[in-house]
């Protein structure tokens, strides 16, 4: 029997799904990046070899995220695709008559508009963490509340105080000035919630036309205080998965059984020994940062040059 992985490396978690013939999850799993994907991702797939059942082999591996070049290096991966097209794919195959997918993740936001199946419109925000779940963490943290327990407190509340969550910075102060003035922690959370909604439908959101059906994915997705904001401020029902937050990694696992080559791969991690080396050229006036990447001390790319001379 065949069986397919899909990595989805982020730079908060990185997910990994492995599935059958007929995209069917056989097992899944999610973990922190801790800044280091490639040790991420040998643990992921690690602790995934152990879980697939015996008689499966895997004819496939997909990357998508972040850091889905350097990973895609790592595990020879068949397909390395974005992370646009690895979450429109996944989540079609599962509500094939989905519009709008809405996505917040660690440190990066993004909204696909689909129609009949194909992507049409897409936008992404990667330049500030604002509205995002690093962001939503942080504040968690501030107010000494656990940030699984986020959702559940912002729903007690009944008049959610304005947070200025544009940017981290101009949170962070209104966050301590409002408690300071005495505002109850309920209010806060919620105000929280609701100003990350509205910063991602004035920002990534904006100009798109939000049509239904409409599912949201990601992190944040976990949330039901942001559930609660996205269903009133947008006047629509609002899919959440309970895989949504694995819908890259099943989208780009997805992909590599649709471009499958005939090949077994292995999952022993234990046999690689995967190195990178940051250095500068200075063989032009470009100077380029250069990331030579090494596999079992073979050179295998060099990422960063403009003038080819590396």
């Amino acid at each position: 029997m065949n069986c397919y992985l899909g990595v989805d490396i982020g730079s908060i978690s990185t997910k990994g799904v492995i599935i059958d013939d007929n995209n069917n999850i056989i097992c899944s799993l999610y973990l922190w990046t801790e800044g280091n994907p490639v040790n991420a991702v040998k643990k992921l797939v690690e602790q995934l070899k152990n879980k697939i059942p015996d008689g499966y082999l895997v004819r496939g591996i997909g990357t998508t995220g972040s850091a889905r070049r350097l990973i895609g290096l790592m595990l020879d991966a068949n397909v390395v695709k974005n992370e646009i097209t690895a979450h429109a794919v996944g989540t079609l195959s599962i509500h094939p008559e989905v519009r709008t997918i809405l996505e917040i993740g660690g440190q990066d936001s993004k909204i696909i508009l689909v129609d009949k199946g194909i992507v049409i419109d897409y936008a992404m925000n990667t330049l500030c963490a604002a509205g995002t779940g690093a962001f939503l963490s942080s504040q968690a943290k501030r107010l000494n509340i656990p940030i699984e327990e986020f959702g559940e407190i912002a729903l007690k509340s009944t008049n959610p105080t304005k947070i200025a969550a544009r940017c981290t910075v101009f949170a962070e102060s209104d966050l301590v000035h409002k408690s300071q003035m005495g505002y109850s922690k309920e209010d806060i959370v919620a105000g929280l919630c609701k100003s990350i909604v509205l910063n991602y439908l004035n920002n990534v959101g904006k100009g798109k036309k939000i049509k239904g059906p409409i599912v949201f994915q990601g992190g944040v997705s976990k949330n039901k205080g942001v559930i609660k904001y996205f269903k009133e401020i947008l006047n629509a029902d609002i899919i959440v998965d309970e895989n949504g937050h694995l819908m890259g990694a099943i989208g780009i696992a997805i992909l590599a059984r649709q471009k499958r080559l005939e090949k077994t791969y292995s999952l022993e991690m234990a046999e690689i020994d995967f190195k990178t080396l940051g250095i500068e050229c200075n063989k032009c006036p470009n100077n380029c940062e250069l990331l030579k990447i090494y596999k079992n001390n073979q050179l295998i790319e060099t990422i960063g040059s403009m003038c080819g001379r590396e």
